[in-house]
């Protein structure tokens, strides 16, 4: 259309031409008048005046009603009444009036009335080249085989153009390529085009190919159509497949789950079609195992896990895949599939111990070597790289050894079986994998004995308290040892050492279990003889060589009330104490009359002595002092008095079973003139007697006192050496006369003071009611600030050992 509007400004001065031309050659007469119009002419454009040409009055034409009464249904053409002159009123196309035919007349029947006339003008449209060749087709597909020989022709499809005689189509022309051209063949007044090959076709170079046909008319200018030829290449099977690898190689990890996707394969074929489809399969050359690992989809060429990857069975897979089309003959290739395992931690290391050492002698020597541990990982690299380790706190250690995961399990301290008998000793192997995996092993050593520990006692020195007068053969006292090692190296036996010195030959009168340390006394102990004595007790091992230690055994005798008091004034004669004391009538009340001397060889209560009047002629004349035995008057004597009085004295100890003595005193009542010189006589001869008597029982005293003080030193300064500090058991001698001879010994037993008591003790000590008889509990000058308080007396074992318990402080 556009081509069309822009033909129409040179086609008018056209049309003018030949409406001048046609009008000059307008036929006049009856004949019929034929004018000559263009088509896609202006609509006004003036085609000819038929009133004049028809020789009509022009001035009669309105009145007389001159128009056109026929022609096509819609009028192409309009007569002015005014002038006669008839114009184009609509626009004109040919093609559409009158298609092919040839030529085109428009027939309109003209009336003029008063009087009536009809005339018939004819029009002649003229072909114009207002239209282009077109195809019925927008497209031509041709399928032409690849295998088709040159010069092959192929009839196209021919162009159609409303248009007439030269403004119809006149040539075909084909874009150019190096395969087709065309060729036109006439048939009557049609032109056929044909497409011939010119070169033979591959459709694996060029599947199709894309051409152009021109239709050209012959108008001046030249109008043209077109039409897009597609000559598809139809496939032979001529072509190989192609893979697009020669050899594929993936990485796989181990234990992946079956029907997992390894990798596709991918083969090409450029036929097309069945030449063109491709199948996948194993080559038969394969191990049969592979086929149990993998399946290969013969369609699409994936290959997928089948079975279980184990990286420690196989670390690689070489599989040969084909591919084969399904033309006729098929064509087929291969290629080669390299399968990777990767290596997963799922494997924990193992530990074997060989040379394993079940005991190991405590004396061994560090370095000593205990067994070999082997170790081995079935994974490879990190995750077979083993780090392995003990257990903490054990005397062994890992060292490693020239071979790799190779160790000797050494013994790097020295060992004490008395510390620790038994080592568990876990191995911690631990790959260096992600997440790592470890195992453990535990190795069990017991540490065999070896005599390298003594006996050894509780407690050295041990003291022993034995009431005196114990049944001879009884047990007295048992000591023990205990030995840290085992079996012959602990078994003990006991002796006594027997050592020649004045003290100790005591212990010629001792016996010892040598099996359970068993003690016992041959002979009874008399607390007057032997207060204390001192032995050793060896206990020895049956280890290769043997071994001893000793204990020092302290025995101190307690007294038991087994000897009576003795009395010392007056003097006893002819089995009783009996004495004449003379005193003035004119003494006042509290004159001395005289003293009763006594003892008592026992300690503690069974030497405290009492006194009593038993007998006496006059109550109120005569007291008797309780503690000091001093008589001593209580009034003045009158004239009524008798002149002589007997007194009966008992003097008593205070043992559990008390003993007594008794003594009597006769005092007479003399004038004092007599009394005086009778006294004087008296005086020096009873002072003779009783001087030789009480120097003979003084030294006696006095020499026991000094030995046993002697002994007491001797005792004190072996106990000072073998006790700790925190642990003292001292003796003190200390004398204390207070009318009657007395004596005590003080001793300390940590930090608690005893005394043994003689017959008389000091106004200064203090007696523990419920204490042993002999044994009293003294302030500790260390500690006045605190109180003295009794404890529990420890009673005799039937072994007639007394243990002294000492009264605790608060």
């Amino acid at each position: 259309m556009e081509v069309r509007g822009q033909r129409r400004g040179p086609q008018h001065w056209w049309v003018a031409i030949c409406l001048s031309v046609l009008l000059s050659c307008l036929e006049r007469g009856s004949a019929q008048i034929k004018y000559s119009v263009p088509e896609e002419v202006k609509v006004g454009s003036v085609v000819g005046n038929v009133a004049k040409d028809l020789g009509l009055d022009i001035s009669s034409l309105e009145e007389r009603r001159f128009r056109i009464v026929s022609g096509t249904e819609e009028a192409q053409f309009e007569v002015n009444q005014n002038n006669g002159v008839l114009y184009v009123l609509k626009n004109i196309d040919r093609e559409k009036l009158c298609e092919s035919v040839s030529p085109c007349l428009i027939n309109l029947k003209m009336v003029a009335e008063n009087p009536m006339e009809i005339h018939y003008v004819a029009a002649e449209i003229m072909d114009v080249n207002d239209n282009s060749p077109s195809f019925q087709e927008e497209e031509k597909i041709l399928e032409i085989p690849e295998s088709t020989l040159p010069g092959r022709r192929f009839q196209l499809p021919t162009a159609r153009d409303p248009d007439i005689s030269l403004n119809t189509v006149r040539m075909y022309k084909l874009n150019h390529n190096d395969y087709f051209s065309t060729q036109i063949r006439e048939r009557a007044d049609d032109k056929i085009p044909f497409l011939v090959l010119q070169k033979s076709l591959d459709r694996e170079k060029h599947n199709e190919h894309k051409l152009v046909l021109t239709a050209v008319d012959g108008g001046n200018p030249p109008r043209s159509g077109t039409l897009n030829v597609t000559v598809l290449v139809l496939d032979t099977n001529d072509n190989h497949p192609i893979f697009s690898q020669e050899v594929y190689s993936v990485t796989v990890s181990e234990n992946v789950g079956s029907d997992t996707s390894v990798i596709q394969v991918k083969a090409t074929d450029v036929d097309e079609g069945t030449n063109g489809e491709i199948e996948y399969f194993f080559g038969g050359e394969l191990d049969p195992s592979v086929y149990d690992m993998f399946s290969l989809d013969k369609d699409t060429g994936e290959i997928r896990v089948k079975g279980e990857i184990d990286f420690e069975k196989a670390d690689v897979y070489k599989l040969d895949v084909h591919a084969t089309d399904k033309g006729q003959p098929p064509m087929s290739t291969d290629c080669r599939v390299i399968i990777k395992v990767l290596d997963e931690n799922d494997n924990k290391p193992e530990i074997e111990v060989t040379s394993l050492s079940k005991m190991l002698s405590e004396d061994s020597k560090p370095g000593t070597v205990v067994s070999l541990i082997g170790i081995r990982d079935k994974d490879a690299g990190l995750n077979g790289k083993v780090i392995c380790s003990l257990s903490d706190n054990v005397p062994f250690e890992l060292k490693p050894s020239f071979q790799d995961n190779v160790y000797s399990l050494i013994l790097k301290q020295h060992l004490d079986r008395e510390s620790v008998s038994h080592y568990d000793i876990t191995i911690t192997a631990t790959d260096c994998g992600q997440p790592p995996l470890s195992t453990f092993k535990t190795l069990s050593i017991g540490v065999s004995d070896v005599n390298d520990n003594s006996p050894e006692f509780l407690h050295n020195p041990v003291e022993l308290y034995l009431i005196e007068n114990n049944v001879p053969g009884d047990p007295i006292f048992s000591v023990t040892a205990s030995d840290k090692d085992l079996n012959e190296n602990a078994a003990l036996t006991y002796h006594i050492v027997r050592e020649e010195t004045a003290q100790v030959k005591i212990t010629a009168f001792l016996n010892i279990n040598s099996d359970n340390g068993q003690i016992t006394a041959l002979k009874s102990f008399d607390f007057e003889t032997v207060k204390t004595f001192q032995f050793h007790v060896v206990a020895t091992d049956s280890g290769t060589p043997s071994l001893s230690s000793n204990v020092t055994v302290n025995v101190f005798i307690l007294d038991q009330n087994d000897n009576p008091p003795v009395i010392l004034y007056p003097l006893s004669s002819n089995g009783s104490a009996q004495g004449v004391e003379e005193i003035p009538r004119n003494v006042n009340a509290g004159h001395l009359v005289t003293k009763v001397r006594a003892y008592d060889p026992d300690i503690g209560y069974n030497g405290w002595l009492l006194f009593s009047l038993q007998e006496h002629t006059d109550h109120s004349l005569f007291g008797l002092d309780r503690y000091t035995g001093q008589i001593r008057t209580l009034r003045s004597f009158t004239e009524t008095d008798e002149a002589e009085h007997k007194l009966v004295i008992l003097v008593k100890d205070n043992g559990n079973v008390s003993l007594s003595a008794t003594a009597t005193v006769v005092v007479k009542l003399v004038e004092p003139k007599e009394a005086f010189a009778a006294s004087d006589v008296k005086s020096a001869a009873k002072k003779d007697d009783e001087d030789t008597n009480v120097t003979f029982y003084l030294m006696i005293t006095l020499g026991s006192v000094s030995v046993l003080f002697l002994i007491s030193i001797i005792v004190l300064i072996a106990m000072q050496c073998s006790k700790s500090t925190d642990y003292t058991s001292k003796y003190l001698q200390e004398a204390n006369y207070d009318g009657t001879l007395c004596h005590s010994i003080q001793y300390r037993s940590g930090d608690k003071r005893y005394m043994l008591v003689g017959p008389r003790m000091s106004t200064g000590s203090t007696i523990v009611p419920g204490s042993h008889a002999n044994t009293l509990v003294l302030p500790d000058r260390r500690r006045t600030s605190e109180e003295v308080r009794p404890s529990t007396q420890t009673q005799p074992t039937t072994a007639h050992k007394r243990t002294q318990t000492p009264f605790n402080d608060d």
